[in-house]
């Protein structure tokens, strides 16, 4: 029997080899496409043929538009309006394109043959640098030198104030590295068990065909695992369109900072 390799499921291999381009000063930069880069640029193409093909502006709305209306909806009123206000609205582009960019790789990672792209720390640590970087530039264009009042707590004694605000940059810094943990941690740890007892409904299962006596035993075993597979499953869809939201719903808590600084909401 084959040895069981639940993390080979995240290797990164190449599907397209290209040639690599030289860049002065740096070396070549290898261009080749791998199966990460295939399921982003799949999920880019879902998400732009849906929204081509919900666009139709009819008044009585049919299910694609009434679809893609309820996750605007849901982004705007719950997200961008309900946390950061009537102020949050410019930024409802970003927080909307977090959001489904992150379901949809979540959601094609479940998928038969799928990659799950955001399994990958590298790409979940993009999206968070993204993120931490767009409230840093909005929270120094929108208040300047003022950015810096974040951390300082008021109606606190100078000296507790000093030592509080050391503590808030910690915090603050680690924001991006929680922001991708969490996001890579759900996903791996998911797949990982949903895989582990996609083995054993294997394992025991030739166990149970192969044996005698006891070792039938081996084919409920195989039935409980498919059955825990499959309510892995319907627990894992939820947590792709889950960890999407809370995504999208922490960048919003973290753009409410910089964006109502000036007063509180």
């Amino acid at each position: 029997m084959a040895a069981i390799e639940p993390m080979e499921q995240f290797l990164v291999r190449k599907v397209v080899d290209l040639p690599p381009i030289p860049v002065p000063g740096l070396g070549s930069l290898d261009m080749s496409i791998t199966n990460s880069v295939m399921f982003m640029l799949i999920a880019a193409a879902l998400i732009s043929t849906f929204f081509f093909a919900a666009a139709r502006r009819q008044v009585v709305p049919g299910r694609l538009q009434a679809v893609a209306e309820m996750l605007y909806n849901l982004v705007d009123s719950a997200l961008t309006g309900g946390i950061i206000g009537d102020r949050g609205r410019p930024f409802l582009p970003f927080v909307f394109t977090l959001f489904l960019l992150i379901a949809t790789l979540n959601l094609i990672g479940l998928a038969p043959g799928g990659f799950t792209v955001t399994s990958q720390l590298a790409v979940t640590a993009t999206l968070a640098v993204l993120t931490f970087g767009t409230v840093l530039v909005v929270g120094f264009v929108r208040n300047g030198l003022g950015f810096f009042k974040l951390f300082w707590p008021s109606g606190v004694h100078p000296a507790m104030a000093a030592f509080l605000m050391v503590i808030e940059l910690i915090s603050f810094s680690v924001r991006p590295l929680t922001l991708a943990m969490r996001l890579f941690g759900n996903m791996l740890g998911g797949h990982v068990v949903t895989y582990m007892f996609a083995s054993f409904v294997i394992g025991l299962g030739l166990f149970g065909l192969e044996g005698a006596g006891l070792a039938k035993l081996g084919l409920l075993g195989s039935a409980v695992s498919f059955m825990m597979i499959v309510a892995l499953m319907a627990l894992e869809f939820v947590v792709a369109f889950l960890q999407a939201f809370v995504f999208a719903a922490l960048t919003c808590v973290y753009l409410n900072e910089v964006v109502n600084l000036d007063h509180g909401h």
